[in-house]
């Protein structure tokens, strides 16, 4: 934990101010050692490095086993494409410069994939994970002196509220227990004016036939470790068998959709071992995560307006896809991110 973010950390609990306890120092890095609420004396460890404010095992140990598996699998300079950097930028509009200088949080970051992007664009970033994935994206990232980690709960986010520049959450949400709940945190993270971006899977009436709908509620009974070891057997073979029928004229496309692997073949420019990888992974993505909650374009409007935000669009960019800005009295707005 670098010193520099005590500065924005509370509380998760009261909101008061945390003290530092360091056992350990490497440099202006804090490795091991405590943060104690000056209010309600709650102490949280900080561990390897990182924050910690929540409980060792949750419903997210799923993530962490999956983004410490696939640490660098998604990162673009570990895989010389840029998917996640042109996915990035359709999402949340930002370009080169966009949020240099500015404090962005990064509310699920994983092993690191879009916090890779986020600090390419010069953003101050506090990257959060509810789960061992922050010891990926440390491994990965952290060696930029511009990233911070946490591992925290969305619900029980150690920030005030309208901290931040600019907030993004991607590829998360659809996985917690109360989606409009962990939005609305997500949401008020951001300072009046500020920026914020979040996507959910979409709630349409064709992805009932995905494979995911139907074999979840089988394969979430099943322990990580053997589910990981199910798919890594039988992705390679099912990647094949996706790929000879998609070559089906007219029908295939759609046939294709029935085998229950992720097959990404002519969308993203991956080799072969790359295509097996990324099917591995996706398709424990899709069988894995205890929740999995889509929603509509009109039920996240409705969210956005509740959580007072401006400038609110709803789209289709690999998710359903909500951009907006956090209230502000007029006398009060600045520019922000998404501006630009």
């Amino acid at each position: 934990m670098k010193r520099a973010l005590l500065q924005w950390l509370v509380c998760p609990g009261c909101r008061g101010p945390l003290t530092l306890s360091a056992d350990s120092v490497h440099e202006d890095e804090v490795i091991s050692g405590s943060l104690t609420c000056a209010r309600c004396r709650l102490t949280s460890p900080i561990a390897r490095g990182i924050p910690r404010f929540v409980d060792e095992s949750n419903y997210t140990s799923n993530f962490g086993f999956q983004w410490n598996r696939f640490a660098r699998t998604q990162l673009d300079s570990a895989n010389g494409t840029t998917i996640s950097r042109d996915r990035f930028a359709a999402q949340t509009g930002w370009r080169d410069g966009d949020l240099r200088g500015r404090l962005v949080l990064d509310c699920g970051c994983g092993s690191g994939r879009f916090a890779e992007i986020a600090l390419s664009l010069g953003a101050t970033l506090v990257a959060i994970d509810y789960s061992t994935a922050v010891d990926a994206c440390r491994e990965n990232l952290g060696h930029d002196p511009n990233l911070h980690l946490v591992q925290a709960d969305l619900y029980r986010l150690p920030f005030a509220h309208g901290t931040f520049d600019a907030v993004y959450s991607l590829g998360v949400l659809q996985h917690t227990p109360d989606v409009e709940r962990a939005f609305t945190s997500v949401a008020r993270q951001a300072r009046p004016g500020g920026a914020i971006v979040v996507d959910i899977y979409p709630r349409r009436w064709k992805d009932w036939l995905h494979p995911r709908i139907v074999l979840r509620p089988l394969t979430v009974r099943v322990p990580h470790d053997r589910l990981f070891a199910m798919i890594e057997r039988t992705a390679p073979a099912l990647l094949r068998i996706s790929q000879a029928i998609a070559r089906v004229p007219v029908a295939g496309p759609v046939l294709q959709r029935a085998v229950p692997v992720a097959n990404y073949t002519g969308i993203y420019p991956l080799n072969e071992s790359q295509l097996r990888e990324w099917a591995v992974l996706d398709t424990f993505d899709w069988l894995g995560p205890k929740y999995d909650t889509p929603q509509t374009a009109d039920v996240l409007r409705a969210w956005a307006r509740k959580a007072g935000l401006d400038d609110v669009s709803v789209f289709h960019a690999r998710h359903l896809t909500v951009r907006g800005t956090r209230h502000a009295p007029a006398e009060d707005a600045k520019p922000d991110a998404s501006r630009h």
